[in-house]
């Protein structure tokens, strides 16, 4: 296994900090704007966008998670059964400009899924995607990102791995990993 170091601590910490000054310049006040996050390891990194937000702007955005499991095309093609994260939406979407927060875009089906989950929430008035990796040549489905923190052209026999403290990491790393051909 080959390991390439994407993104260290302190490259994550520009990242996200140039991110948020994206959505800044397109937001202005944040009228209307919530955020977010895919469980499970998209929550993480939403809620660094929601602090760096208020840190750079004093905007407090409202934040939500989001668990698509039972919306997924694959969910009952599974020998075994997943296990649902939980969905925490404490406001309503309707009419709302809601910009969804996720680690690492790759075929596309997550996102299609994280729409039709939202649905249940109400029609929000625009919807925006902001990822961290956006895995390029890998889209099962047309969907593209409107903000992103690093563009990765990726192979199949590839991978993503991301490492959050939040989850035990020693330190914030994003990895791109190889396996070996079997």
């Amino acid at each position: 296994m080959d390991k390439k170091l994407l993104l260290d601590t302190d490259l994550l910490s520009i990242t996200i900090s140039r991110l948020c000054q994206q959505l800044g310049e397109k937001y202005g006040d944040f009228e209307n704007t919530v955020l977010i996050g895919m469980q499970p390891r998209g929550r993480y990194f939403a809620k660094r966008i929601a602090m760096r937000l208020k840190e750079l702007f004093g905007y407090e955005l409202p934040l939500g998670e989001l668990d698509i499991t039972f919306y997924r095309d694959d969910f009952r093609r599974r020998d075994e059964p997943l296990q649902a994260n939980a969905t925490h939406i404490p406001f309503i979407i309707e009419d709302k400009k809601v910009i969804l927060i996720d680690d690492v875009l790759y075929s596309g089906r997550t996102i299609n899924s994280a729409m039709s989950a939202m649905a249940a929430f109400g029609r929000p008035a625009a919807v925006e995607l902001l990822v961290l990796i956006n895995r390029k040549y890998s889209r099962h489905l047309p969907i593209e990102p409107n903000y992103v923190g690093k563009s990765v052209n990726t192979i199949q026999s590839q991978r993503i791995k991301v490492e959050w403290k939040e989850q035990g990491a020693v330190q914030d790393r994003i990895w791109l990993v190889s396996q070996p051909d079997a």
